[in-house]
């Protein structure tokens, strides 16, 4: 599984680099645009993203403008949904409008931090992404 952590979170980086890459394999951005690249880059190269870990309050583009940005290159690029990136927002803001807000947007699934491993590797499970 090929993962994006998109995280300007130093400390939620960290710990997202020591739980994740026993998935797969991990690619950390500091901020929106950084992993709007990331994604498109990963995307030109033919190895897109199965799992992208987006934080709604980063510098740049913020975890929704990434989140809408995604999905409109995997419509413009044809890409299926069935084979489109998985993403779950990994955000402390826990508002009912701000997890309805990324839902239609087209997240998967949203963690609130600090993250619960056991929660967040039921839903990766859940998702199929693993057995």
């Amino acid at each position: 599984m090929k993962i994006l952590i998109a995280e300007d979170d130093f400390a939620s980086r960290k710990f997202m680099l020591r739980f994740l890459p026993k998935f797969g394999e991990c690619d950390v951005t500091v901020d929106g645009m950084e992993a709007v690249d990331a994604f498109m880059m990963a995307l030109e190269a033919n190895e897109g993203y199965d799992l992208v870990c987006l934080d709604i309050m980063m510098p740049e583009l913020d975890g929704y403008q990434v989140l809408k940005a995604i999905r409109d290159i995997e419509v413009e690029r044809g890409i299926p949904e069935e084979k489109r990136a998985k993403v779950i927002m990994t955000t402390a803001l826990n508002e009912g409008r701000n997890v309805t807000k990324a839902f239609e947007l087209g997240c998967v699934a949203y963690a609130g931090k600090p993250i619960d491993q056991e929660k967040f590797e039921s839903v990766l499970k859940k998702l199929g992404l693993v057995s």
